[in-house]
C-alpha cells in the first residue's frame, strides 16, 4: 500500500510543481514589466508561452534528477530545499545560455532571474505544507510504512524508541525476528532467524530494518538473502553505528566497497572554496558596516583599564595547528588571560569589558582572523591548547571539531551553547555543523546570530574596585 499511496504523492507533486513552474512567469512578468516599467514594444506575456512550455519539461527533468520525487519521510527540509535551489539554479542558468546562444529569442532575462525567485519560494512553500499535511496524517495513523526489525543490537532499540516517539513519521513496527533473548517488549516477538522466509512470505512488510548485534552478525547473509528472495527493502543499522556519522561516505578500491565513518562536506574541494569565498566577501563587509562599532570598542578599552586595546590569545584551528585570535579586550590584564576560562561571574572583567561582552562587540577583531585564513564566520569555536590537552582525553570526539576552520560563530552558540556551558553539548552541535555542512546552514546560523546569538548570558556587574584576580 505504501508503495501506491508514494506514485500518487509523486504524481501530485510533479503536477503541481509543473504548475507552479507555468504560473511563476506570470508575477516573474508582472513585476519586470509592470512594477519596474520594463522598456516599450516588449514581448506581451503570451510569448512567452514557448519559453513556458520549455521550462516545464526541463525543470521537472532536473528535480527529477536531483532526487526531489524521492521520499522525504525521514529527510529535513532544510535538505530538499538546497537541492530545489540547485536544480532552479541550473534549469535558470541553461534558459539564459540558450537565450544568449539564440539571438532571434528577445526574451528578457531579467524575467527568467525572477521567475527563479518565484518559482522557489512558491515550490518551498507548497513542499513544506505538503510535508507537514502528510506528518499530521501520519500521526493520525494513515499512510504508514510497516517495518520488519530484525535483530537485538542495541540499534533495534534505539531504532524502535525512535520511530514510536515520532508517530508523524509514519513507521509502524510490523515485528521482531530474533533469538529468544533478544526480544523487546512491548514489540511483538514473530519467530527466530530461521523462520524470517516464511514471516516475510506470510506478513505483508514494506521495510526490513537489521540491527545485527556483534554475535548475531553471522546471520547476516541469510538476511540480506530472505530480503531480496521476497523483494522487500532492506536498511542496516551496524552494531558499531555510535561510532558512525549520519552520512557515512563510501569510496572504493578495486570494487572492493571502503566506507569512511565520518563524511566531511567540507572536504570537498568546491564547498570548501564556496565557504572561503563567502568568508572573505562577507569579512570585507562586516569590516566595513561595524567600523563604527570597533572604534567605540577600542576606544572604550583603552579608557577602561591599562594594557593594550586588541587582546591576542593562542587557540587552536584547523588541523590542530594554533593561531592568534583576536579580540577587544574585555578583561584586566592578568596572569591567567592566557589559560584561564572565563565565568559568567569573574572579577577580572572591567565593566566595560563586561558591556562589550555581553553583546559580543569583543569579537569584531575576529573578522581580520577570517581574511588570514584562520578563522570561518560559521564554524566551532576554537579553544585554548591548554583545555584542548584535557578535554581531548575527557570528552568523546573532541578532536572532530578540528577537522573544519573554527568559527565566529556556530550551531552550538545560536542553540545557547557558548561560554560556561555543557562541553558535550557544545560537542554535539559541532559534529552536526561538520557532518551537515551546506551554505543554507551557513545562512541559517548567521541570520540566528543576528536575531538571537549577539546578546549573551553574562551578567552585568560592578566593577569591583582592586584586581581581585589571582
Amino acid at each position: 500500500m505504501i508503495k501506491e499511496n508514494q506514485k500518487v504523492l509523486n504524481l501530485m507533486n510533479l503536477l503541481t510543481d509543473g504548475f507552479l513552474v507555468a504560473f511563476s512567469f506570470v508575477p516573474a512578468y508582472a513585476v519586470r514589466f509592470i512594477l519596474f516599467e520594463g522598456e516599450q514594444g516588449h514581448i506581451p506575456l503570451s510569448g512567452y508561452l514557448p519559453l513556458i512550455l520549455t521550462s516545464i519539461p526541463l525543470f521537472l527533468f532536473l528535480y527529477a534528477m536531483f532526487g526531489l520525487y524521492e521520499s522525504f519521510r525521514m529527510k529535513n527540509f532544510t535538505k530538499e530545499l538546497e537541492l530545489l535551489l540547485q536544480a532552479n539554479f541550473i534549469g535558470t542558468l541553461m534558459l539564459v545560455v540558450v537565450l544568449f546562444v539564440v539571438r532571434g529569442m528577445n526574451f528578457s532575462r531579467w524575467v527568467l532571474v525572477i521567475h527563479f525567485l518565484f518559482d522557489t519560494l512558491l515550490i518551498a512553500v507548497k513542499r513544506l505544507l505538503m510535508r507537514r499535511t502528510l506528518r499530521y496524517y501520519r500521526g493520525l495513523g494513515y499512510n504508514q510504512k510497516h517495518v520488519l526489525i530484525v535483530g537485538s543490537g542495541k540499534g533495534a532499540r534505539q531504532y524502535y524508541q525512535a520511530i514510536t516517539r515520532d508517530l508523524s513519521l509514519g513507521l509502524r513496527p510490523a515485528g521482531q525476528v530474533c533469538g529468544g533473548s533478544g526480544a523487546m517488549s512491548p514489540l511483538r516477538r514473530l519467530g527466530g532467524f530461521d523462520d524470517l522466509d516464511y514471516i516475510l512470505s506470510k506478513k505483508s512488510v514494506d521495510e526490513v530494518v537489521a540491527a545485527l548485534s556483534l554475535e548475531e552478525s553471522e546471520r547476516i547473509s541469510q538476511v540480506i538473502h530472505a530480503c531480496e528472495k521476497y523483494g522487500v527493502k532492506l536498511s542496516l543499522i551496524p552494531f558499531y553505528a555510535d561510532y558512525m556519522s549520519p552520512h557515512p561516505y563510501i569510496d572504493e578500491v578495486d570494487g572492493i566497497p571502503l566506507m569512511n565513518i565520518r563524511r566531511i562536506p567540507l572536504d570537498n574541494i568546491a564547498n570548501a572554496a564556496v565557504k572561503r569565498v563567502m568568508d572573505v566577501c562577507g569579512a570585507l563587509v562586516l569590516i566595513v558596516l561595524t567600523s563604527p562599532l570597533m572604534l567605540f570598542a577600542a576606544v572604550g578599552t583603552k579608557l577602561s583599564s591599562p594594557g593594550p586595546v586588541i587582546f591576542r590569545q593562542k587557540r587552536v584551528g584547523l588541523n590542530k595547528k594554533t593561531f592568534v585570535m583576536y579580540k577587544f579586550r574585555s578583561m584586566r590584564v592578568n596572569d591567567r588571560q592566557n589559560s584561564g576560562w572565563s565565568r559568567d561571574e569573574d572579577p577580572r572583567k572591567t565593566k566595560f569589558g563586561a558591556l562589550i561582552r555581553k553583546c559580543s562587540i569583543d569579537e569584531l577583531p575576529q573578522f581580520f582572523n577570517v581574511l588570514k585564513g584562520d578563522m570561518s564566520l560559521v564554524g566551532p569555536r576554537p579553544e585554548l591548547p591548554h583545555f584542548v590537552e584535557q578535554f581531548k582525553e575527557t570528552i568523546p570526539l573532541y578532536m572532530v571539531k578540528h577537522q573544519v576552520r573554527p568559527g565566529i560563530t556556530g550551531w552550538a552558540q545560536v542553540n545557547g551553547f557558548r561560554g560556561d556551558t555543557s562541553i558535550e553539548e557544545r560537542i554535539r552541535h559541532d559534529i552536526f555543523y561538520i557532518e551537515n555542512w551546506s551554505v543554507l546552514l551557513d545562512i541559517r546560523i548567521l541570520l540566528m546570530t543576528v536575531f538571537k546569538g549577539l546578546i549573551n548570558s553574562e551578567k552585568l556587574l560592578p566593577e569591583p574596585k582592586e584586581d581581585t584576580a589571582p
